[in-house]
């Protein structure tokens, strides 16, 4: 065989810049495993280019990664280590900054400190109580279908799987009507890249006024239980947090559900019933991850990883979705369908895994039950993925079903202002409308 036939083959608009693979673009987004089988040919690290200018070294290997993510004292969180961002070489204007770039909470914190943030945040988290949760998540569940059921067609994704987490974590963290409008708006700004910087500025100022009521007024909710936690965050570090929860659970989770639905309409080996939706979501979790690249740490000192030289402040990211894929985890995954590394591993594993598997559980289960005919409106191949090197979401997710009969259609003056429509604050916004109907 000719030496040269049996060389990898780089798939479309690859390699990049520099020789490095570029991990945006709608090639990137369209087909990410080609991509990924590529960069194995590099061994258990790839060179990569997250967006124009913005350069890392991508972990692909499950073990390597499990090397990376259980080792906090040789690999740091802290991106203030950035060391090329530290030397003015990252554009500022870069989209993949705002998931990057440091900020004064768990997520981005080591050692002592990180201990005590995040012990806050688990401690806080396990008081959530389940039958509460599934019981919010279904009349949330309700009120959406409310919205869209009666029409016999939708956009499963920007009515149901995006709208969902938003609903369900402000319930969850005690919103009042006026706080919970802005976190609403705020957070779907930030993430849809609509006014971001309005937005982020709507999100902090909503979250800090929730941190001020719950001083004041605690409740039994998530947000109370951080303040009266024996960390005695201050009210800074309550909205650093607050806000992260808000951000990492949101956006994973509707990626989540939006990736989920999509293999249950797509792969005929699912039924809609029972144990079946369960299955469907470790086989997402483990195939199409809602997080596919991310996790970034930073070596504390110039060394060796996975057989590479790494100087100290180099940007790591670990691929979930490369080392989920790996040809060689098959027997792992035969032996422990919850062994892959969707939630992360590690000091700064996903401290709401538990949580956020019961919602979309309880979400995609209600579903189904109200709308137990669902089906794509178009075919497979049309539908397309958004771009970017970090999350993986679908851009819509069009539907049709049988109108549902326990769906009662909106009152006109609710229907001229849909339920996806963001509203800063004010009467009329989302959070304000199903408070509203949770009353009638």
């Amino acid at each position: 065989m000719d030496a040269q036939s049996s060389a990898p083959v780089p798939p479309p608009g690859c390699p990049a810049h520099g020789g490095r693979v570029p991990l945006y673009g709608p090639e990137f987004a369209a087909d990410p495993q080609s991509y990924y089988d590529y960069l194995r040919h590099y061994g258990p690290t790839a060179p990569v280019e997250l967006s124009p200018g913005v350069n890392a070294t991508l972990v692909t290997e499950y073990s390597a990664a499990l090397q990376l993510l259980q080792d906090p004292t040789s690999y740091r969180r802290d991106s203030r280590r950035w060391r090329e961002f530290n030397e003015g070489r990252i554009p500022m204007d870069s989209p993949v900054l705002p998931l990057l770039v440091h900020r004064s909470n768990a997520l981005f914190s080591d050692g002592a400190e990180h201990l005590r943030l995040r012990q806050a945040i688990t401690d806080s988290m396990a008081r959530v109580d389940q039958r509460r949760l599934a019981r919010s998540t279904r009349q949330v569940s309700d009120f959406l279908l409310a919205q869209f059921g009666y029409r016999g067609s939708a956009d499963l994704l920007s009515t149901y799987a995006k709208q969902l987490p938003l609903f369900v974590f402000n319930e969850l963290f005690g919103c009042p009507a006026d706080i919970g409008d802005r976190v609403m708006f705020g957070i779907s700004g930030m993430f849809d890249g609509v006014n971001a910087e309005q937005s982020a500025q709507v999100l902090f100022g909503a979250v800090g006024e929730l941190v001020a009521l719950k001083r004041s007024r605690p409740g039994e909710d998530v947000a109370s239980w951080l303040l009266q936690h024996h960390a005695k965050l201050t009210d800074e570090e309550m909205v650093h947090q607050l806000s992260l929860l808000l951000g990492a659970g949101v956006e994973p989770l509707g990626n989540l559900l939006g990736n989920t639905l999509h293999r249950l309409l797509t792969h005929d080996a699912y039924a809609h019933q029972g144990g079946l939706i369960d299955e469907a979501i470790d086989d997402t979790l483990w195939e199409n991850p809602p997080i596919s690249n991310l996790g970034p740490h930073y070596p504390a000192a110039d060394g060796e990883f996975a057989g590479e030289k790494v100087q100290a402040g180099d940007l790591l990211l670990v691929s979930y979705a490369a080392a989920n894929s790996s040809p060689i985890l098959a027997a792992e995954r035969r032996a422990s369908s919850r062994a892959h590394l969707a939630w992360s591993a590690g000091p700064h594993a996903c401290p709401s895994k538990d949580p956020a598997r019961q919602i979309a559980m309880t979400a995609l289960e209600n579903l189904f039950n109200k709308l137990p005919d669902i089906e794509l409106a178009v075919p497979e191949q049309m539908l397309s993925w958004r771009p970017g090197p970090f999350n993986r979401a679908l851009v819509s997710l069009p539907v049709r079903f049988t109108p549902s009969e326990s769906a009662q259609r909106p009152q006109p003056a609710e229907s001229a202002k849909p339920v996806q429509a963001a509203q800063p604050a004010g009467k009329g916004g989302r959070w304000s409308q199903f408070l509203n109907w949770l009353s009638k």
